[in-house]
């Protein structure tokens, strides 16, 4: 008996597990979804960064060195080394710094969006837009920007917000889970339906 109850909250728990899987965003939970995300956005922050770096560093070395270049062989294998490592490192360290950018906003928007979902108790296109909207603000007060510039970053970081947000809508209910406004229209359109049936 006591086995029998243990497989029943077993199996519960696993369908209870499924369910959330199921109802969470492009069907990957906050848990996995945040830093999947955040994992991305430092990744693409990183490459860009190594390559901006890199590029940037490269020019310098070139310019500081100009009245300077190698005579020989062996001046010159020193010279592509040393613009080589300069290269490297200052690519390394820009792609460490972009990156982490990158993954601090990623991070900073996933995790509003998640609490605007769970105060809301609704998972839609305006939690996204909404929480794009403060990472946005949070951005130019960090970075002291002057009004016109808060306020163009806004609009970028609401456009953003709602396009990506109306994606992850539409991905969710091409998977078969309900979207708030979705259903809200659904219902609507079935009332009227139905209060027209009745008065013919």
């Amino acid at each position: 008996m006591a086995r029998t109850e243990r497989d029943a909250r077993r199996e519960w728990s696993r369908d209870e597990y499924e369910q959330h899987w199921k109802e969470s965003r492009l069907s990957l939970p906050p848990v996995i979804r945040i830093p999947a995300a955040t994992a991305a956005a430092f990744g693409v922050g990183m490459a860009l960064g190594v390559a901006h770096g890199s590029q940037t560093a490269g020019l310098r070395f070139r310019a500081e060195h100009a009245h300077k270049l190698p005579t020989n062989t062996t001046g010159w294998y020193l010279y592509h080394k040393s613009k080589n490592y300069n290269m490297a490192l200052a690519g390394l360290k820009e792609g460490i710094k972009v990156g982490a950018k990158l993954g601090l906003l990623s991070a900073s928007m996933f995790c509003a969006e998640n609490l605007f979902d769970v105060y809301r108790g609704k998972k839609d296109f305006l939690s996204t837009g909404m929480a794009s909207l403060a990472v946005a603000g949070g951005f130019s007060f960090w970075n002291r920007f002057s009004a016109p510039e808060t306020a163009r970053t806004a609009r970028k970081g609401l456009a953003f917000g709602l396009a990506y947000g109306l994606v992850q809508d539409a991905v969710s209910l091409a998977k078969g889970r309900p979207v708030g406004y979705v259903e809200s229209i659904r219902r609507h359109i079935g009332k009227a339906t139905q209060s027209d049936e009745r008065t013919t």
